[in-house]
Formats: structure tokens, sequence, C-alpha cells
């Protein structure tokens, strides 16, 4: 199993150049687009990547979604390191 990627507190996650979050109207879904990929998030990575403009910090990412789905702050913060590594690892999420 690999290390988990560090994310600092202070990083401000973003998609970067080439990558983009998209609203699919003809089959009502959200797509995330990267050249030559696509992946469907589900509701949760939805959530999580509409907060990665690159204005808010990790932390404050956790606590947003901590208040807005009424959850525990670390499992939240578990999560969300797990999914946001993964996109990383695959150069679909900067920090």
């Amino acid at each position: 199993m690999s290390e988990p990627v560090a994310i600092a507190d202070d990083a401000k996650p973003r998609l970067p150049r080439g990558v983009r979050l998209k609203h699919d109207e003809v089959r009502s879904e959200w797509l995330l687009l990267a050249p030559e990929r696509v992946i469907k998030p589900d509701a949760i990575a939805l959530a999580v990547l509409q907060r990665c403009t690159g204005e808010a910090t990790y932390s404050e990412i956790i606590d947003d979604l901590a208040k807005a789905y009424l959850a525990p702050r670390d499992l939240i913060e578990t999560d969300v390191r797990k999914l946001l590594g993964q996109l990383i690892t695959k150069r679909m999420v900067d920090v």
C-alpha cells in the first residue's frame, strides 16, 4: 500500500490547468474531465471537488464538510485525505 499523500492544513486544493468539473446536462450528471480521462464522482466526491477552488484551505474544506454533513471532523478528514490523495497522485488535483 502506498504512503498517504501529505496535505498541509493551509494548502489550497484546486483543479490544475486542463482539469475541470463539469455538469453534463444531457445525462444530468457531474464529470471530472482531464486529458484523456473522465471520472464520474459520487455525491461525496462531488461535494469535496466543488470546494477545491484554490480559495479555501484544506482545513476550511474539512470544517465546512463536517458542518454541512453534521459528521465528526476526524471521519471527514480521513475520507477527504484519501480521496484527494488519490486525485493528487493522478494529477487531477493540485495542493
